[in-house]
């Protein structure tokens, strides 16, 4: 069966149900629910329910457009407070600790490709480019993992690891095309060029974000629509118009739309609640669109030849090469202990971003393309199932998490302009000693009650309410006062 006009879109809503459904079942267990969209896929695919989606320049458009609302989300979600004391390491991890994953396992894959029994014979620039694409820790699986398990953990590891998973796919995704280019042209080819490539690359994306995230920062402000919904969709054009433009000029628009969302979601901005809960949305159904195409792309019947090649692969980056990256960029860094650094170098998950940078040497026509992008598939199964389930089970074992943060009562939020915020107070005894009103309670100045939470029910409160042990109550808090109070 191939997709047409007529059942696409019944086909396609009833595989994302089913991984919905499914995903209830497998968060349960652990199982990453990005994983089961995957699995999904495969099982609709050509060796599962006959579905034929044989398009890598689809799916490579496909992710293109999901992973530019998944990067601009995690850098819209992202607190430049929460990133600011470990930008150093971070970025360390994104481009030199890549570099280095790279530079080994390249190396191990030409290596082990010499052994007739391993169904991979690819030259060596071919090992460093099968290498470049799955270096990269994948944001779509890191986000959706360490906030869906709502984890909290010490030394600064959450912001960390979002801010290399989130800063990293644009190195990883300009070596593969540098390398890409070597092949194919080396002779074109120089030190000095893939040094000015890399310089415009990163340059143009950083010039055109900056710019045009500061200018819808103030577009937003200032414009009166009618219609509030509208807000999200101008937002969501900005997004493409950001990538696109960086692309168009030669910069790199992955790291372009990562940093617009910096700017955007650290700044004032009125409606801030309501559009990031539209692009959160769309990440989530962007996430399961992208896993659910790259899994009716796959046949597995193919990966079963580079099985043995892809288990020695996947286990050289995950204990070896990973490991050896991580410790060497943040060896300097004393305040990182080396049980955080073991926990870095797990959390290196492979995901949907490695499998659609193997489409690129595909649509080049690069020799043994096919075989990169099985081992690439195989490696990014192995690394969901590997580490995918175990990141919660092993910060627990190494003592890093943290008492996850209470969950809001109330799902109320306050525009960013306004200079005051929420806080939330359960009563105890001792807070009623003095008498059970919010009259007679010592309530600092620059603080009013706005509601209060009993049992299920929602009260408006007075003066003269009588307030029981166990209540919650709603404070608006002027920020010139202590909210501490």
């Amino acid at each position: 069966m191939v997709f047409t006009t007529g059942n696409i879109l019944l086909l396609g809503s009833v595989m994302v149900f089913a991984g919905i459904l499914i995903s209830k079942t497998g968060f349960r267990f652990g199982v990453p629910t990005l994983l089961l969209f995957l699995l999904v896929g495969m099982l609709f695919g050509t060796d599962g329910l006959g579905l034929e989606f044989n398009s890598p320049t689809g799916a490579q458009f496909i992710g293109m457009i999901a992973l530019s609302v998944i990067l601009f989300t995690g850098g819209m979600d992202t607190k430049i407070s929460d990133i600011r004391p470990v930008l150093t390491p971070g970025l360390l991890l994104s481009t030199l600790a890549l570099a280095i994953t790279t530079l080994f396992t390249g190396a191990f894959i030409y290596g082990i490709s010499r052994f007739a029994g391993m169904n991979m014979e690819i030259s060596l620039l071919a090992s460093f480019l099968l290498a470049a694409t799955m270096s990269s820790t994948d944001s779509a699986s890191v986000f959706s993992i360490l906030r869906s398990q709502k984890m909290v953990l010490k030394h600064n590891l959450k912001p960390m690891l979002e801010l290399e998973s989130g800063s990293n796919d644009p190195m990883a995704y300009m070596l593969t095309i540098i390398i890409i280019q070597i092949i194919q042209n080396p002779a074109q080819v120089s030190g000095w060029g893939i040094a000015l490539d890399l310089l415009q690359q990163f340059g143009y994306a950083i010039i055109i974000s900056v710019v045009i995230g500061k200018f819808i920062v103030w577009l937003i402000n200032r414009l009166d629509l009618s219609n509030t919904a509208l807000y999200s969709v101008l937002l969501l054009s900005i997004v493409f118009i950001v990538f696109a433009i960086t692309d168009m000029v030669g910069g790199n628009g992955y790291l372009a739309v990562y940093i617009t969302g910096l700017i955007v979601g650290n700044s004032k901005v009125k409606l801030k609640n309501e559009m990031s809960k539209f692009m959160d949305s769309l990440t989530w159904l962007f996430q399961m669109i992208m896993f659910l195409s790259l899994g009716l792309l796959v046949n597995p019947h193919e990966m079963m030849k580079i099985a043995p090649a892809g288990l020695l692969i996947g286990a050289f980056m995950s204990f070896v090469a990973r490991p050896l990256s991580v410790y060497t960029c943040l060896a300097p860094f004393k305040d990182i202990p080396l049980k955080a650094q073991a926990f870095i170098s797990w959390v290196g998950l492979r995901g949907a971003v490695p499998i659609i940078f193997a489409t690129y040497p595909v649509l080049a026509g690069v020799t043994g393309s096919d075989i990169i992008f099985n081992i690439v598939f195989f490696i990014t199964l192995l690394s969901l199932v590997m580490q995918g389930m175990s990141i919660s089970w092993l910060a627990k074992k190494l003592h890093l998490n943290l008492p996850p943060e209470p969950e809001s009562t109330f799902d109320i939020h306050i525009p960013d302009e306004m200079s005051s915020s929420l806080n939330e107070v359960t009563l105890t005894a001792d807070m009623l000693t003095h008498g059970n009103t919010l009259a007679t309670m010592h309530i600092p100045q620059g603080h009013l009650a706005m509601m209060v939470k009993r049992g299920n029910k929602y009260l408006v409160p007075n003066g003269q309410l009588e307030l029981h042990e166990g209540d919650t109550l709603l404070f608006i808090s002027s920020n010139e006062h202590n909210p501490e109070a």
